[in-house]
């Protein structure tokens, strides 16, 4: 789908934050029905693995991040998107394109976190990323407002 708003959720290592973010969106746009919206993670500095407490407290919640890998982005892919939320990473609204929508929500990494600090932070990206959500117009609301 040609009109799909491209979401990405960007942090260093793309080992925690930014996949635990990447989860829940899908998650959620499963829930929504909504094929609208195109998500993806990525880390500036991507480490080999995720961390095995965020693995382990996703997993506590439903979410299986078992399979998933860090991905590196570049400038070029950041570019792409129309949204992007940084996690809490070396990069700041000023270096990102222009014309990107920037959420800069700064989470602390959850790298060396215990599994009730990994819980917390956790629960906070899940309610950024349903607020986000919440915010995003349908197709149908886009394209009404294009044909004003």
């Amino acid at each position: 789908m040609a009109d799909r708003v491209r979401v990405g959720f960007v942090c260093v290592e793309n080992a925690g934050r930014s996949q635990i973010a990447e989860a829940v969106a899908e998650t959620q746009l499963q829930i929504r029905e909504r094929d609208d919206i195109e998500i993806h993670s990525g880390g500036t500095d991507p480490a080999d693995k995720l961390h095995p407490v965020v693995v382990d407290v996703m997993t506590e919640k439903g979410y299986d991040l078992s399979d998933q890998s860090p991905q590196k982005i570049t400038r070029d892919e950041l570019a792409r998107f129309d949204i992007v939320a940084l996690m809490g990473c070396a990069l700041s609204v000023e270096d990102l394109p222009t014309g990107v929508v920037v959420r800069d929500w700064g989470f602390i990494n959850p790298a060396r976190g215990t599994h009730e600090e990994v819980r917390a932070i956790s629960t906070e990206i899940e309610q950024r990323v349903i607020e986000l959500l919440d915010d995003l117009p349908t197709t149908e609301q886009r394209q009404a407002t294009l044909n004003r």
